[in-house]
């Protein structure tokens, strides 16, 4: 099918408009600004280079839903694939135009666009993204690109970059053209230089960025207090995740920040469980880690609460202590505490709590029941870019301690099968921290009155 009616087109053309519906995306003016944070890291006679991401085959002839290099979305507002940025620390004299960028995108495909929706093209990027030159992708190979004049080339590269059926320039032909482009040039180049700078960058978050970590953070927290509420013995856990992931879809989330882990009894005690099959028996307790992901940002939640609505001794014991620990590693969000601070704080809180309770005889073998860290940034990535230094204000990071007892560990076999983990999302202020997801229970009295009155 090589022609398409003009009404037909005319109707895709409007329906394909519908993705830019939302009037609280990051806004042009936003990309430009996280170009120019950029320049001014880069170094005299440089420019940066990043690619999109690949389209990811599911399996035969389904692909996964397309999803945007987070640092090239943070720098253009660009959502499709095929697509490359080179950012110039100084203005380039290109003969017919000057600019300090060139977008490539993917060319208009009317016959691709009555099967994946209308592109933006050259012109559309133009208008829509406000990015000084952009061109189509299939010009790239004989684009002047002014590399000759350069003296450092910060790249990107994508991982695997894959070919697309009709394509005249996919990823693949792009990353080829540029590595044929720049083999004979002497030019300085490190990619882990430009990964630090990308993350100097996104681990202090603009205004912009928190309006939408808000948003996906209070739908998060709305998704949980609906799965607290409803859980009962008997629902397999995939029940409890289809009430909360229907919540985000709800309220409007694009999707989920990253796979749901709904792990009952000792399903809890596996870190990334994510099968969720399990039938939930009145003695569990349910560990569900989740996070609605809207307009790029993703939230990060954990909560942990008795199936049957009711802890008992043990579980109440192994809760309260790890929601100490969390309360410690909370305290310690402070501007200018070492990013291991939180970790210090619960790890110190656990193990002597541990011992208290005869669970362990040292404070060592508590890595054996809480063997991860306690906090990673947050963002445009459920674990965000960042420079691991001293906490900074308006970075946004997770306090998540917990306390995994399998069958068959070294302790009273009372303790066994407890996976308990409490994580919240806490921004760094001028003076202290916001825990922005803190209105979502947490105390054991508040999680049992919640589901003694679903209501």
């Amino acid at each position: 099918m090589n022609r398409l009616p003009v009404i037909l087109l005319l109707i895709l053309s409007q329906a394909a408009l519908a993705q830019w519906d939302d009037t609280d995306v990051l806004s042009p003016e936003f990309h430009a600004g996280r170009r120019e944070a950029l320049r001014a890291l880069l170094p005299n006679k440089s420019a940066a280079v990043f690619f999109s991401n690949p389209v990811r085959n599911r399996s035969n002839d389904v692909d996964y839903d397309y999803h945007q290099n987070p640092d090239f979305y943070y720098l253009t507002g660009y959502l499709e694939p095929d697509a490359l940025i080179i950012i110039y620390k100084e203005e380039q004299n290109f003969g017919s135009f000057k600019s300090r960028e060139i977008l490539f995108v993917q060319e208009r495909n009317l016959n691709s666009e009555v099967w994946t929706g209308k592109r933006l093209g050259k012109e559309g990027a133009a208008e829509k993204l406000r990015i000084q030159k952009t061109i189509d992708n299939s010009e790239f190979r004989y684009a002047e690109l002014n590399l000759n004049d350069l003296e450092y080339l910060f790249i990107q590269w994508p991982e695997d970059p894959n070919s697309s059926n009709g394509e005249k320039a996919d990823l693949k032909k792009l990353v080829e053209s540029l590595k044929d482009r720049i083999a004979s040039l002497k030019i300085k180049s490190s990619a882990s230089d430009l990964k630090g700078m990308m993350a100097r960058l996104r681990e202090i978050k603009q205004q912009e960025e928190l309006v939408l970590l808000r948003k996906a953070i209070n739908i998060t927290c709305d998704g949980f207090v609906e799965m607290i509420k409803s859980v009962r013995p008997g629902m397999k856990e995939y029940q409890t995740q289809a009430k909360g992931e229907y919540v985000f879809r709800d309220k409007g989330a694009e999707d989920k920040g990253y796979g749901s882990i709904c792990g009952g009894g000792h399903n809890a005690c596996v870190l990334h469980y994510v099968f969720n099959r399990k039938e939930l028996s009145g003695d569990d307790l349910f560990l569900v880690d989740m996070g609605a992901e809207y307009h790029g940002y993703t939230a990060d939640v954990t909560r942990t609460f008795p199936v049957d609505g009711k802890f008992s001794e043990e579980e109440r014991a192994i809760y309260q202590l790890v929601l100490d620990a969390q309360n410690a590693g909370i305290a310690a969000c402070k501007p200018g505490n070492t990013f291991r601070s939180t970790h210090e704080a619960a790890y110190d809180v656990i193990a002597k709590g541990l011992i208290r309770l005869g669970i362990t005889k040292t404070e060592e073998e508590a890595r054996l029941y809480f063997m991860h860290g306690t906090s990673h940034y947050l963002g445009l990535d459920v674990h965000d870019a960042g420079t691991f230094g001293p906490l900074q204000e308006n970075s946004v990071i997770t306090v998540e301690p917990g306390i995994y007892i399998s069958e068959n560990s070294p302790c009273d076999k009372k303790w066994w099968n407890k996976g308990v983990r409490i994580e919240d999302d806490v921004l760094i202020t001028a003076n202290g921290h916001e825990v922005l997801s803190g209105h979502l229970v947490r105390s054991i009295d508040a999680i049992e009155k919640l589901m003694a009155n679903p209501q």
